[in-house]
């Protein structure tokens, strides 16, 4: 097979204290964050109000970064559902390049109603960029790659690019206060999104036709 494969593998089982941990953490990180706010979320106040030691936060979520990027993938939840079973074009149904934009945009609302929380996520100190990747969204974003005509492109490195293009640096790039303030800042990324979709997957991008010239 050609291109960069990118493989999850099986999760190891979870003990059944370290799930009961787990749960306990996230319920009172959630709290905290509803209370607080995220800048008084850290690893030792965690600890604290959770009752459970340091070591043991520390070993679940590693930095603190790792707290929030735990409570963006459980928020996930709703989203993996409609790709899996909602209605068209998110869910199945329709063609995959529908499917494509219309995830991009759902996701992109994802991220606006939980920027808070994607902000806090993103750590610098980690040595591989791909780690903050989200391996549901690369992997949907990959089988509807493969699902489209697209010769002469690698879809695995494709869906790499397309998938840090919806990922949590996104929100970097906006300013709280445009995000805040400004209500048309989601159709905005929204539109962003399809345009770059239409350029690169859409038929005259399979055609071998130039989509745009600059001017």
């Amino acid at each position: 097979m050609s291109g960069l494969p990118v493989t999850l593998g099986n999760p190891k089982p979870e003990r059944a204290d370290a799930a009961r941990n787990r749960k306990q953490l996230l319920a009172t990180a959630r709290q905290m964050l509803f209370e607080s706010g995220p800048d008084h979320l850290t690893m030792d106040a965690l600890a604290e109000r959770s009752g459970l030691g340091k070591g043991t936060v520390f070993r679940r979520f590693g930095t603190r970064a790792g707290i929030f990027q735990a409570l963006l993938d459980e928020s996930e939840t709703d989203l993996q559902q409609h790709l899996l079973s909602g209605p068209p074009p998110v869910g199945p149904g329709a063609e995959p390049l529908l499917r494509l934009i219309a995830y991009g945009r759902e996701r992109v609302r994802w991220l606006i109603a939980n920027r808070d929380v994607a902000r806090f996520a993103l750590d610098g100190r980690q040595p591989v960029p791909g780690t903050g990747q989200t391996p549901v969204s690369l992997t949907h974003i990959r089988m509807l790659l493969r699902q489209m005509n697209l010769a002469g492109l690698n879809t695995d490195l494709l869906a790499i690019q397309l998938t840090a293009a919806l990922d949590g640096p996104l929100l970097l790039y906006v300013s709280n206060d445009t995000l805040t303030t400004n209500a048309t800042i989601e159709t905005q990324l929204s539109d962003a999104w399809q345009t770059l979709v239409e350029r690169v997957c859409g038929p005259g991008a399979q055609s071998g036709k130039t989509p745009f010239v600059a001017g």
